[in-house]
């Protein structure tokens, strides 16, 4: 990790440090020692180590020597401007592309009050340049980074387009100069071209080809291509495809977001996908949209496997990795989602995961949204939901009330007229749970004592029929498309996924339970491991 300690402490007038002119020599030996010397050797071994394709070292580099020394050097600052990096590794233009992504993407992260206007500005003519030098090229550019940077990369220039697109949003707090400033560069973070990167690196690195290869048993290598073959290519490929995935999520066309990764079997786990982070972030997209068409077993079936993984490897994300807090955001909000579709659509899930809803306050929040509390259904789904944009920025001249939170109110809307069509199906459930036969006049007058109004007067014959229309709601409600295993993501059958049927005869209800039991071998054997993991630690504690 600490290599680039030894061996750089030459003179650095070999990179070309000093200029001649006595001024500008000044302002560099003023920002010169500003910069901890620990730091100067770590940039001059990092450009070396980049030059030369040591991947392995740029690993630890990347994954642990950079946020060392963020943390202990610039946890509230900028890292050296690039300027000062130019003269301190001679200028290398691609090492110095790789340096301005970190070092705005920190800006990003970690600065008070987030990057300026122009910071924006040149943080997307950054990665321009560093598309244009992997798209254009005629042959594979010798460049090789770790998987975990490439997934970064892409992720971030998504962000990044959504933060942009937030920060344009916010009218009321721009200047006449910044709408100068935008308006001179209309083309700046335009969705176009980011869907056009995104599908440029999806293209040139023939992932689909590979991935439906690889799906069916066969070599993916065999329809690679030249660009393909190398990992740097295939891997921007393949998490482009994730990136797609997030970008249609932001936009609300759901259908296109399970669409883009329609060779990839999404419940899983796949060669391609070994970054944990990248995981996180395809299940929580994948699981929403499920969601939002209403596909509430595939969306519950999606979301308690990535919260099971990351149950199981949380000392994967114990070191303060720059997505760190992002994937403890979306576990929360996974969590949420999944508490959402429970109450929607109830079904069994693993122990442990029903064991955390239990614990923590999903518990009281599910309790709310049983009984109708329509307004926790909402709290629940703004917490938990991607922060929507709309692919049409605004003008100059649009009104400027409220444009930012137009596109989350839609969906919102969206999402509510949903819940409100299943508002009175926990009740009829929980007394059908009750009984085998049940009287259709007498679960109507049990609706109707459950929502009598203060003059206490109704009209049974009025109730029977509202009644037999919720009834039928619930059938169409509890039946929804199904992922078959093989079949792409948008690929199911329509199956019931209620815990209980019933069927009407003669105004009488006939209820039948289907609930599965519990597997309680699988659970006695995680509680057997538990206790064998308790008592290997007693041990270790005695001796």
């Amino acid at each position: 990790m600490d290599n680039y300690e030894q061996g750089y402490n030459n003179d650095y007038d070999d990179y070309g440090a000093h200029t001649g002119d006595p001024n500008l020599d000044n302002e560099y030996n003023r920002q010169y020692y500003d910069v901890p010397e620990l730091v100067n050797n770590f940039l001059i071994y990092f450009r070396n180590c980049v030059k030369e394709g040591l991947v392995f070292e740029l690993q630890t580099l990347y994954e642990q020597s950079w946020p060392k020394l963020t943390e202990d050097y610039f946890e509230k600052k900028p890292w050296p401007e690039e300027t000062y990096v130019a003269t301190l590794v001679g200028s290398d233009p691609v090492f110095m592309i790789l340096y301005k992504e970190l070092y705005f993407r920190h800006i990003y992260a970690r600065i008070q009050g987030g990057p300026s206007l122009e910071q924006r500005i040149n943080s997307f003519y950054n990665y321009c340049d560093l598309f244009n030098y992997i798209l254009s090229a005629e042959e594979p550019v010798p460049l090789e980074l770790p998987d975990l940077w490439l997934w970064e990369l892409i992720d971030e220039f998504v962000y990044q387009y959504q933060s942009f697109a937030q920060y344009k949003a916010r009218l009321p707090k721009k200047s006449p100069q910044d709408w100068e400033t935008l308006n001179a560069n209309n083309k700046l973070w335009n969705v176009l071209c980011v869907l056009n990167v995104l599908h440029s690196l999806v293209d040139k690195s023939n992932i689909k080809e590979q991935l439906e290869v690889y799906a069916s048993g066969g070599d993916p290598d065999s329809v690679s291509g030249e660009f393909g073959s190398h990992s740097l290519y295939k891997m921007l490929g393949y998490f482009s495809l994730v990136g797609l995935l997030r970008l249609h999520s932001l936009l609300g066309d759901y259908y296109q977001a399970i669409k883009v990764l329609e060779n990839i079997e999404v419940h899983k786990k796949s060669q391609y996908a070994h970054i944990p982070a990248c995981q996180i972030s395809t299940s929580y997209y994948v699981g929403f949209a499920y969601m939002m068409m209403r596909r509430y077993s595939d969306a519950i079936r999606t979301f308690s496997s990535i919260l099971l993984f990351i149950q199981r490897t949380k000392q994967l994300f114990a070191s303060k990795s720059y997505q760190h807090d992002q994937i403890n955001k979306q576990t929360d909000q996974m969590y949420h989602l999944l508490a959402i579709c429970l109450v929607l659509h109830p079904q069994c899930i693993d122990e442990s995961i029903q064991q955390t809803l239990r614990e923590k306050s999903y518990h009281e929040k599910m309790y709310k949204m049983q009984y109708g509390d329509l307004q926790e259904f909402e709290n629940c789904f703004t917490l938990a939901c991607p922060k929507f944009l709309s692919p049409c920025p605004p003008s100059g001249e649009y009104p400027p009330d409220e444009y930012s939170k137009e596109a989350i109110k839609h969906q919102t809307a969206v999402f509510m007229d949903e819940v409100q069509q299943q508002k009175m199906l926990p009740t009829i459930r929980s007394y059908l749970k009750l009984y085998t036969t049940l009287p259709l006049s007498k679960l109507a007058s049990f609706m109707a004592q459950n929502n009598r109004s203060n003059d206490g007067k109704w009209d049974l014959k009025k109730e029977m029929q509202s009644l037999t229309i919720h009834l039928l709601c619930f059938k169409h409600k509890m039946k929804n498309v199904v992922w078959l295993k093989g079949a792409s993501g948008l690929e199911g059958k329509f199956q019931s996924g209620s815990e209980l049927d019933f069927y009407i005869d003669n105004e009488m209800i006939h209820i039948a339970d289907t609930k599965v039991a519990h597997r309680y071998g699988d659970f006695f054997i995680r509680k057997i491991l538990k206790f064998e993991e308790l008592n290997r630690k007693l041990h270790h504690i005695k001796i």
